[in-house]
């Protein structure tokens, strides 16, 4: 069924209920919305959309902040038949014109975060017509429509657009964190398979609420909330990632499903260990799943997750944008004997590991994975290269290397760019991470290989202490004496983890940082 559909039953099934809240803990505000409201709010940003002359298989630009107004948006887009088109908000106003020029925007919502950088480029954007301003009146820039006016003067009536599951629906941008951002396009069939995936996964119900945390712009996020969508259950929209506010929504909203970034689920933890949050301070008792996905996971996290809270159910998350997000492989709620695995083939997806001329890797060795199923996309839109080159006979290439177990667990041993050939030797920083995260001392590490004239390239490690603790030079290299002489970094620096929105390590801020300083590597 399209997700837009899925929206329509929700109303007429369970319209009087509660549908989205959105907390703003920074500002005391919260803000729900019911199911009737949600679809009446879609309808008429639909209705508003096609009366400018927008039409299937248009662009419309989708660059807001995580609010309530965000998923009425984003549905009324899809409801016209046009593509969505939602920016990553740290997107510089560069990056946002080339998005815009790729996609050939018809129209944009943007929210007041953006004036600045919409101003800056509003001569260029010249495919773009209709400026809609979704913020408070008195900033509202002179060129742009209020959106509260949409829902003022538009019907809350389904508009019947035509629309078939194979139809394009989304353009989803790439991060952007290694260069030129690249335009992923979905279809309406990529968006039902994430909401089926992602409930068979976890057996969302209509009594679960979800607590949603991550940017809506990316895919991971909206995706595992689809899993309670599809099931018209509530979902929360959490503005910020205090470990306090984190726990206040869980307890005041009776959240049972919290989707969490590495960063954030450590946070939570230091902050209990440190005692500046309470766990008898929050009823908590109802909150059965934490999942993570988006990045590699620490299995001395989860570790240390289950001691605090025996009864959570957990699964590790993995997916690409390409895949239509989370769920192509997954370990599975079942399969916590198995933490520092990525897990096992999401429901209706398929796998296998390749060497360079794309052949099966013996089982246990190391190679590409490669993955296929009802989420991959259906082009890097505008760049017929770099699809064919990632997309083999419906075969998605991930540019991630792992390999599987004896027991058929799949393992992420790094991403094919990070891998670092040291000596002629294969160092797959990941499993350097994963070791340095198990000292208690240590927050959040990231190893990068530098050019070495000798060697080719070394390791290096950047490594975030935790709060309050103290460590030195020498006992991080004791530490890592456990290591393979040829996997230990060759110089400590102790400073915070860049990530992006969703939790990956930004590794080209590192290498641009550090390189330049071999004469301080320790040999």
């Amino acid at each position: 069924m399209i997700i837009t559909e899925i929206l329509a039953r929700n109303a007429r099934m369970y319209g009087n209920e509660v549908a989205l809240i959105e907390r703003d803990p920074a500002k005391n505000k919260r803000t729900e919305m019911t199911w009737k409201e949600f679809d009446d709010q879609a309808n008429k940003v639909a209705n508003a959309l096609i009366s400018k002359g927008i039409k299937k298989g248009d662009k419309v630009i989708h660059l807001m902040m995580n609010c309530i107004e965000w998923l009425p948006i984003y549905f009324g887009i899809l409801r016209t038949g046009a593509w969505a088109v939602p920016l990553n908000f740290r997107f510089s106003a560069k990056d946002i014109n080339l998005c815009c020029k790729i996609a050939e925007g018809k129209a944009i919502f943007f929210g007041e975060e953006f004036i600045d950088r919409i101003n800056a480029i509003k001569g260029e954007l010249s495919t773009i017509k209709d400026f809609i301003f979704v913020g408070p009146d008195e900033v509202k820039p002179d060129y742009c429509e209020k959106y509260n006016d949409i829902l003022k003067d538009y019907p809350p009536t389904d508009p019947k657009v035509p629309i078939e599951i194979i139809d394009e629906a989304a353009l989803y941008f790439t991060s952007g964190t290694t260069g030129t951002p690249k335009p992923i396009l979905l279809t309406h069939r990529n968006l039902e398979a994430a909401c089926i995936v992602e409930n068979r996964h976890h057996n969302q119900t209509h009594d679960d609420c979800f607590i949603l945390i991550p940017p809506l712009y990316h895919t991971g996020a909206k995706m595992h909330w689809f899993g309670s969508f599809i099931v018209g259950s509530k979902g929360v929209i959490l503005k910020g990632v205090n470990p306090k506010w984190i726990l206040e929504a869980v307890s005041e909203e009776k959240g049972t499903i919290v989707w969490l970034l590495v960063p954030w689920a450590q946070d939570i933890l230091v902050a209990i260990e440190n005692g500046e949050v309470k766990l008898e301070d929050y009823k908590l008792d109802q909150w059965r799943l934490m999942h993570i996905g988006a990045q590699p996971v620490p299995p001395s996290l989860v570790h240390d997750w289950k001691k605090v809270f025996p009864n959570h159910d957990y699964d590790t998350n993995y997916g690409l944008s390409e895949s239509t997000g989370p769920g192509c492989v997954h370990l599975g709620i079942e399969n916590t004997h198995k933490i520092g695995a990525i897990g096992i083939p999401g429901f209706d997806w398929e796998y296998k590991i390749v060497n360079e001329e794309l052949k099966d890797v013996p089982k246990g060795e190391v190679g590409e994975l490669m993955v296929k199923g009802p989420g991959v996309m259906k082009e890097y839109y505008k760049n017929p290269e770099a699809t064919a080159s990632t997309l083999i006979d419906g075969w998605l290439l991930t540019g991630d290397m792992a390999r599987v177990d004896e027991d058929g667990f799949i393992w992420l041993v790094d991403r094919k760019k990070d891998v670092i050939i040291t000596g002629g030797e294969n160092i797959f920083p990941v499993e350097i991470e994963d070791f340095l995260q198990s000292h208690d001392k240590i927050q959040d590490a990231a190893v990068i290989g530098l050019p070495d004239e000798r060697l080719g390239e070394i390791p290096i490690a950047i490594v975030k202490v935790k709060p309050g603790k103290e460590m030195s030079e020498e006992e991080f290299f004791n530490f890592c004496e456990k290591l393979p002489r040829y996997k230990r970094p060759r110089k400590v620096f102790f400073d915070d983890v860049p990530r992006n929105p969703t939790g990956k390590i930004e590794k080209p801020k590192l290498r641009k940082k550090y390189t330049g300083m071999k004469e301080m590597f320790k040999i």
